[in-house]
């Protein structure tokens, strides 16, 4: 070593000498001995046990998974006011309530005959049935209308021209072989 780097090297161990403050070296030692009580805390607790799960966990994703789970588990909680808790209270309170009076009124064995039905085909048949019982209703409600307009209908001139007039009518006719088809249909049955 030349004396340029021997000169060098008492300039750089003087600057070092002049930097260190009191302040700095209280806060250097003060760093170490966090440090060192950090690892001590780390040995006691088996953190070095827990570092090849952390470590797949952080491979994987999961942790970063999970810190946002406990984010939205807080966000939730934070959310949450004792009115709201309250309110979701009586809400499953009612829902439970409710469930119970369907139980006692025998829903549930209702539900199960109705499956029941569904599966043996009765109930298309009985859905078949109400069908036709409405076609009926409503054929007998056109019957009532059509047997109280014809009693609110004029009475006619009686005698054989009066009849052919009557007979001559495009209405007339299409009633007569309406009449004659359901004569014809009750026959056969």
């Amino acid at each position: 070593m030349d004396v340029a780097d021997s000169l060098e090297l008492e300039r750089v161990a003087a600057a070092a000498r002049d930097a260190l403050t009191d302040e700095i070296v209280a806060r250097v030692a003060q760093t170490a001995a966090d440090g060192l009580e950090l690892v001590d805390r780390a040995n006691r607790a088996g953190l070095g046990r827990a570092l090849p799960a952390l470590t797949a966990l952080l491979d994987n994703g999961d942790l970063e998974r999970l810190v946002a789970l406990a984010r939205t588990y807080g966000a939730a909680q934070d959310a949450l006011t004792d009115e709201m808790v309250a309110r979701l209270a009586d809400t499953a309170g009612g829902a439970l309530a409710l469930l119970d009076r369907v139980e006692r009124a025998g829903v549930v064995e209702l539900i199960s005959r109705l499956d029941a039905l569904a599966h043996s085909g009765a109930l298309g048949r009985l859905d078949d049935l109400v069908r036709r019982f409405n076609q009926a209703l409503d054929l007998v409600e056109r019957v009532d209308g059509a047997l109280r307009a014809a009693e609110s209908t004029p009475a006619g001139g009686g005698g054989l021209g009066g009849l052919w007039q009557l007979l001559r009518e495009q209405d007339t006719q299409d009633t007569l072989r309406y009449v004659l088809a359901i004569g014809r249909g009750l026959r056969r049955r």
